[in-house]
């Protein structure tokens, strides 16, 4: 009697323990929630402050009595960000396009053709993740102005159009397929291009999506490059178009009409990341893990 008692008790010091667990870990996570989107909270209330009422607060308020939507009107009108807009969708499809079509027939020749030196380019073509972004940018933007490609979509879409990431995460989801299935394609008499194209492509499809949805949010947050490449605001995009509106749009003072721009350009990429997160997180983790 005295033993199960004793085998309760413990029972329940050990629920006891995993229930206080669960609950230090959810408060770290809630805090951690917290300070992750006040940013956000912060910025979409700014916009609805009118410029009088948000110049006013000595002490910031973290609500608002009186929210505005003015100040979204403005961001259409102070600056053609409509225009920016559409500059940035035709880079970022333009460039997620070529792009998909540049990695994955590299991506294919890693993963299953056999050549001399394979694994030796392979490993140079990793190497080139330890250049620092700045170096390239440079090269690249001496390249370009030699080609006299500045102030074009050219100019701004050409060094993007290829990922050593994305290539090297897709072949590492290449490789999960299992090589039987392409003995036997070849045995067939199927060619390499039809195999990838009707075996490879449709089983990597989660991995696909995922690169496309991380190539687009990249496009859209791009800002050095289209700034240094182009200075024409022909060609701004949506990221480089907020510098505008700070300097000949609202003014440097007005900052609830810039947080409302912001708020509108961000807008996408949060409906985008939250439509396919479980596809993201999905195909990062299967192109990340083999066997």
């Amino acid at each position: 009697m005295e033993n199960k008692l004793d085998f309760d008790l413990l029972e329940k010091r050990a629920a006891q323990k995993k229930a206080l667990s669960r609950c230090v870990i959810y408060f770290f996570l809630v805090l951690w929630a917290l300070m992750v989107l006040f940013p956000f909270y912060w910025m979409v209330l700014t916009s609805v402050k009118s410029y009088s009422s948000y110049n006013s607060e000595y002490i910031p308020s973290f609500f608002t009595l009186n929210p505005t939507l003015q100040n979204y009107a403005d961001a259409f009108t102070a600056v053609p960000l409509g225009r920016y807009f559409l500059n940035t969708l035709i880079f970022t499809l333009v460039t997620t396009g070529l792009m998909m079509v540049v990695i994955i027939p590299a991506a294919f020749a890693f993963a299953r053709l056999e050549f001399k030196g394979k694994h030796l380019a392979f490993t140079f073509f990793l190497s080139l993740m330890m250049i620092p972004n700045e170096l390239v940018v440079i090269t690249n933007f001496v390249t370009i102005t030699n080609l006299h490609l500045r102030n074009t979509f050219t100019g701004l879409i050409l060094p993007s159009v290829t990922s050593v990431f994305y290539i090297y995460l897709l072949k590492e989801n290449f490789e999960q397929i299992p090589d039987e299935l392409y003995r036997a394609a070849q045995v067939d008499g199927t060619s390499d291009f039809k195999y990838l194209l009707r075996v490879m492509i449709p089983i990597s499809r989660p991995t696909l999506t995922t690169i496309v949805i991380l190539k687009v949010i990249e496009c859209w947050n791009a800002y050095v490059w289209p700034r240094l490449i182009t200075d024409d605001p022909r060609y701004y995009l949506v990221s480089n178009g907020i510098q505008e509106i700070r300097e000949n749009g609202f003014g440097r003072e007005n900052i609830p009409a810039m947080m409302a721009a912001v708020v509108v350009i961000s807008v996408p990429l949060i409906v985008l990341f939250l439509v396919f997160r479980k596809k993201v997180m999905a195909g990062v983790s299967r192109g990340g893990t083999k066997g």
